[in-house]
C-alpha cells in the first residue's frame, strides 16, 4: 500500500478507536450510578467527568512523555507531548495516537471511582487521579508499551498484554485495593456478627445500559490496539480481534448466567452485567489468538468476576460495583493465560502481573495513606447516612423525587 494511504488509514484507526473507547467513560459513569444509591448520583457523576478531564490534562502535561519517552531508562522524559512527532513520513500521525491513548488512562482512573463509591470525598479521589495519570500509569507504562523493560535482557522481556489486561485494567485495580483498604467499608454493609448487608442499586436499566456502552467502547479498545491499518492483513487481524471481544463479553455472561443460578437459584442482572465485563477484562491480554481462546477466556473471566464479587464480601472489601473483581481478578487471569499461548510462558506473564501489580499497589497505597493523614479521604458519617449529592455538589441526581 502506498505509504501515504497507510498513514491515513492507521491515523483513521487511532482516532475512531479512540472515540469508541471515549464511551467507555459514559458507561463507567452509568454502570456505577446505576449501581449505588441515588443519594450520592450526582457525586458520582462529578467525579466520572472531572476524572476524564483530569486524567486528559495531566497525560498531555507529563504523562505521554514519562510513557512512551526516549531511552531505557524507568522514567521516560519530556513534557507537553515532546515526544510527539508531527513528522507525515512516519507511520501515522503523532497526535492520533496521543488521543488514542489518552483514553486509556481514563479507563484505568475510572475503575478506582467504582469501587470507592459513596464513601470518599472527592478532593482526595481528585488528587489521586492527577498521580495515577501523570505518573503511576505512564511509569509503568513505560515499562511495557514504551519498552524500556521489555527488550532483550530484560526484566520483562517477552510479557504480552495486547490492549491492557493488566496495563490498563488491572493497574486500575491495584490502586483501588490500596484505596479502599485505607478507606473500609460502607457503613451498614458488614455487622459485627458477620452478617453481610446487602445494599441494592437505584437503577438497574441504567446499570444495563452502561454495560452495553461499555461494550461497544470494548471494540475501539481492543480493536484500536491492533496499532496499524495500513495493510489487508491488519485489517483482518483488527476484524478478528473484534469478533473474538464481542465473543468473550458473550461468553462471560452466558456462563455468569449459569453460575449464579447453579448457586442462588436466581440470575442476578447485576452479576451478569459483570460477567459480561469479567469477559471482557480476560480476553484484552490476548484477542488476537483465537475464536475458541476468546470464548473459553471470557467464559473463565466471567465466573471469575461472579466468584471474586462473593470473594470479597466475605473478606469484608467493599466494593460497590465489583470493581476489583472485573478489572483485577479478571484482568489477572487474562494476562496469565496468555502464558498458555504462542505469545508468552506462563512464568513471563506471571513476572509481569508481579512487577506491575507491586508496583502500583505499594506506591497507590503509599498516597492514599498520606492523603488520608493530611486532608482526610473519608467522608462524615453524617453525609454519608444522609447522602453526599447536596453537602458534597450541592444539587441532587432526582430532586423531584421526595425522599421517606
Amino acid at each position: 500500500m502506498d505509504t501515504q494511504v497507510s498513514f491515513i488509514f492507521t491515523t483513521f484507526l487511532f482516532i475512531f478507536s479512540g472515540v469508541l473507547v471515549m464511551i467507555m467513560a459514559a458507561g463507567f459513569a452509568m454502570l456505577e450510578a446505576g449501581l449505588t444509591r441515588t443519594k450520592n448520583n450526582t457525586t458520582i457523576l462529578v467525579k466520572n467527568i472531572s476524572l476524564f478531564s483530569i486524567s486528559s490534562i495531566m497525560f498531555y502535561l507529563i504523562g505521554y512523555d514519562l510513557m512512551y519517552g526516549s531511552g531505557n531508562s524507568l522514567i521516560g522524559s519530556g513534557s507537553f507531548l515532546s515526544n510527539v512527532s508531527l513528522d507525515t513520513s512516519g507511520d501515522y500521525s503523532g497526535m492520533s495516537d496521543f488521543f488514542f491513548q489518552v483514553m486509556f488512562v481514563a479507563t484505568a482512573a475510572s475503575v478506582i471511582s467504582g469501587t470507592i463509591a459513596e464513601r470518599m470525598k472527592i478532593p482526595a479521589f481528585l488528587i489521586f487521579v492527577v498521580l495515577l495519570s501523570g505518573l503511576i500509569y505512564p511509569i509503568q507504562g513505560h515499562w511495557t508499551w514504551g519498552g524500556s523493560l521489555t527488550g532483550e535482557g530484560s526484566l520483562l522481556e517477552g510479557f504480552s498484554d495486547f490492549a491492557g489486561s493488566t496495563i490498563v485494567h488491572s493497574v486500575g485495580g491495584w490502586a483501588a485495593l490500596a484505596g479502599v483498604l485505607v478507606l473500609g467499608p460502607r457503613l451498614g454493609k458488614y455487622t459485627n456478627n458477620g452478617i453481610i448487608k446487602p445494599i441494592p442499586g437505584s437503577n438497574i436499566p441504567i446499570a444495563t445500559l452502561g454495560l452495553f456502552l461499555l461494550w461497544f467502547g470494548w471494540f475501539g479498545f481492543n480493536g484500536g490496539s491492533q496499532l496499524s491499518m495500513g495493510t489487508s492483513g491488519d485489517v483482518n487481524s483488527i476484524a478478528l480481534i473484534v469478533v473474538n471481544t464481542h465473543l468473550a463479553a458473550s461468553a462471560g455472561l452466558v456462563f455468569s448466567l449459569i453460575t449464579t443460578y447453579l448457586l442462588f437459584k436466581k440470575i442476578d442482572i447485576t452479576m451478569l452485567i459483570n460477567g459480561a465485563l469479567g469477559g471482557l477484562v480476560a480476553v484484552t491480554a490476548a484477542p488476537d489468538v483465537g475464536v475458541m481462546y476468546s470464548i473459553i477466556v471470557g467464559s473463565i473471566g466471567g465466573i471469575i468476576a461472579v466468584c471474586s464479587v462473593i470473594m470479597f464480601d466475605k473478606i469484608k472489601i467493599d466494593d460497590p460495583v465489583g470493581a476489583l473483581s472485573v478489572h483485577l481478578m479478571s484482568g489477572i487471569f487474562g494476562t496469565l493465560a496468555v502464558g498458555f499461548t504462542s505469545n508468552s510462558t506462563f512464568l513471563t506473564q506471571l513476572k509481569g502481573v508481579v512487577v506491575i501489580g507491586g508496583f502500583v499497589f505499594i506506591t497507590s497505597l503509599i498516597i492514599w495513606i498520606i492523603l488520608n493523614k493530611i486532608i482526610g479521604i473519608r467522608v462524615e458519617p453524617e453525609m454519608e447516612t444522609l447522602g453526599s449529592d447536596i453537602p458534597e455538589c450541592g444539587v441532587e441526581a432526582y430532586p423531584e423525587f421526595k425522599r421517606l
